[in-house]
This record gives structure tokens, C-alpha cells and sequence, in this order.
């Protein structure tokens, strides 16, 4: 028979049965936060017709102003998701996980318009993605 052990995990609950953000987590938050506003400014230089990017043929051509909403929304949402991830909202992390993985494939797509800005942005959603779907699991000696 399995015992349950008598103390609690740090981000799962205490004595008194509240939840505690974690600190994968607050940091995925504060990285979303990051993202966002950035990602809103990626979206501000398409929708303005910005000489910033340039791509030859490629498959996921779409019109500047279109790549420009596209970044503009995904930033709106990874703020949204990364303050529901601060504030400790239920569904702050799966809406963050959500969003970064979609911002993950549409920064893949954005590669060949301007690579400098779509690889180290990769590396952050990847980052939070990291940090909001990592389950922590904590062994007993002797079990």
C-alpha cells in the first residue's frame, strides 16, 4: 500500500490547500511578457509597411500586413496568457503553453523574412514552453 508523504511540494498546494506559482513558472510568465511586447512591435513594423523584411520565393508567403497582424495578435495573446500565468489564473498555463506554441510555428514561418529576429524568439517560446509543461516530481528515500 502506498503511503502519502506529509508535506507538500512547493507550487502544489500547502497546509491550507492554495495553490503557489512556482518558479518555472513565474519565470514563463515574465518571459511572455517579454515576448509579447515584442511581438507587438514585430506586428506594428508589418502593418506599417516597414522595409525591414524582404523574402524571395518561400513557401508561407503572405503580404507584409498580413505577417504584421499575425505577430500583432499572437503578441496580445502571450501578454494575456503570461499576466493569467503571473496572477496564478487555472488557466494561465495552459493558455501559455497554448500561445507559445503557436508563436513558436508562426516564428519558424517568419525565418526567411528576417531570421535575427525569428531564431532568438524561437529559443524564448521554447523556453516557456519548457517551463510551463515540466512537471516536477519529487522521490522519497527509500521508495
Amino acid at each position: 500500500m502506498a503511503t502519502v508523504p506529509n508535506r507538500t511540494q512547493r507550487g502544489h498546494g500547502g497546509p491550507d490547500g492554495s495553490e503557489t506559482i512556482n518558479d518555472a513558472a513565474r519565470f514563463a510568465g515574465i518571459m511572455m511578457m517579454i515576448s509579447g511586447p515584442l511581438s507587438i512591435l514585430m506586428g506594428a513594423a508589418g502593418i506599417a509597411h516597414d522595409s525591414l523584411f524582404a523574402a524571395s520565393r518561400y513557401a508561407y508567403r503572405f503580404d507584409l500586413t498580413a505577417w504584421g497582424w499575425i505577430h500583432l495578435v499572437i503578441g496580445v495573446a502571450l501578454v494575456m496568457a503570461g499576466l493569467g500565468v503571473l496572477m496564478d489564473q487555472s488557466w494561465g498555463r495552459g493558455a501559455g503553453a497554448a500561445v507559445a506554441a503557436v508563436s513558436l510555428i508562426t516564428q519558424f514561418m517568419f525565418v526567411p523574412y528576417y531570421p535575427l529576429w525569428a531564431i532568438p524568439v524561437m529559443t524564448l517560446d521554447l523556453l516557456i514552453l519548457f517551463m510551463l509543461t515540466r512537471v516536477h516530481i519529487e522521490t522519497r528515500a527509500g521508495q
